[in-house]
């Protein structure tokens, strides 16, 4: 394997000089930077790149924090910032929270000694401690979908609060005289506010009752718990909003196990847009965020700021979209 010796040797010039020439840094005439870019090429180096970030104090290199990549939304999110990261020579990282702060204060450690020149944050436990040590370490962050409710970052999320409401009337509109929820961990401030945009709704309906909102998790399995939890309190719940489709997803198993005709007896609504949800039967309507869109702006945002390029706006929120399928209308002619 060549190293940085045997290309200085080739070229004629000094380490230093192949230094400069590697890093961009310092002056070197063209006719020189020519002749290492061909020894370069004829002998095959490949830098170090530990050793290079470090002379430049960057690694070209971004941390995506997730609370779990087994949820689909997570992992369009990832492939999104890596196809953005690509296209300005940045890697991504992967680090999976699994939902529990002591792992991912274990990650904001490690990733701070590997010197990570950024961190995309997708996780609920992010505290505002925590934003505030990096930001006086100077650590360029930007949190995506769950942000903390105190801290300066920037943040890019979709409007959880307004699709909430959009998928409470349309399961209105569909017919339904009384619809429960089922939330995710209220510690996510986007269950959170769709929780609320659940209720926004709810409360000005003569069925409304905290018993027609049950936890189910953020997952499949919370979501086939709570639908058997909701329709024990209310046999006569006909309209369902899960707050996100893995939820929405395992509320379907759950009723067509008890025997519950989708969405003649029981209409359905999701929330986020994955694919999981057109592969169900019925195909699942949900309230689609622009998760590659989102995780797209949120990678720009965090290179511009590693980059040192001035940033005005810190929040931007995404506009989100009923999708209206078969768990909530029957198709014409059947």
């Amino acid at each position: 394997m060549s190293t940085i010796r045997d290309v200085a040797k080739l070229a004629g010039v000094s380490v230093a000089t192949v230094s400069r020439v590697l890093n961009k840094s310092g002056y070197v005439n063209k006719e020189t930077e020519r002749a290492v870019k061909e020894a370069i090429d004829l002998l095959q180096y490949v830098p170090n790149t530990v050793a290079r970030g470090l002379a430049i104090k960057r690694m070209e290199t971004i941390a995506l924090v997730v609370p779990d990549i087994s949820n689909p939304f997570f992992a369009e999110l990832g492939r999104a910032a890596e196809d953005i990261a690509r296209t300005y020579g940045y890697s991504i990282i992967l680090c999976n929270s699994d939902n529990e702060m002591d792992k991912e204060q274990s990650y904001i450690t490690m990733l701070k000694k590997r010197y990570v020149d950024g961190i995309l944050f997708a996780t609920s436990t992010l505290r505002t401690a925590d934003v505030n040590m990096m930001n006086s370490a100077n650590i360029p962050l930007v949190v995506l979908d769950r942000a903390p409710r105190e801290g300066t970052c920037y943040v890019v999320r979709s409007k959880n609060y307004d699709g909430a409401r959009l998928a409470v009337q349309h399961l209105l509109d569909e017919g339904c005289k009384k619809i429960a929820h089922i939330y995710g961990p209220q510690a996510a401030p986007t269950a959170m506010e769709r929780l609320q945009g659940y209720e926004a709704i709810a409360k000005e309906q003569n069925w409304y009752s905290p018993s027609l909102m049950a936890d189910g998790g953020f997952n499949i399995k919370g979501g086939m718990e709570a639908v058997a939890q909701l329709l024990e309190r209310h046999p006569d719940i006909d309209g369902i909003f899960a707050g996100n489709d893995l939820m929405a997803v395992g509320a379907l198993k759950q009723l067509q196990r008890m025997g519950k005709s989708i969405p003649d007896q029981i209409k359905l609504c999701g929330f986020d847009g994955i694919e999981l949800s057109q592969i169900t039967e019925p195909e699942i309507t949900t309230i689609a965020q622009p998760i590659y869109n989102m995780g797209a702006l949120a990678t720009r945002l965090l290179i511009k700021k590693i980059e040192g390029v001035q940033i005005e706006e810190q929040n931007y929120e995404f506009d989100v979209e009923l999708i209206v399928r078969g768990s909530t209308r029957r198709e014409r002619g059947s």
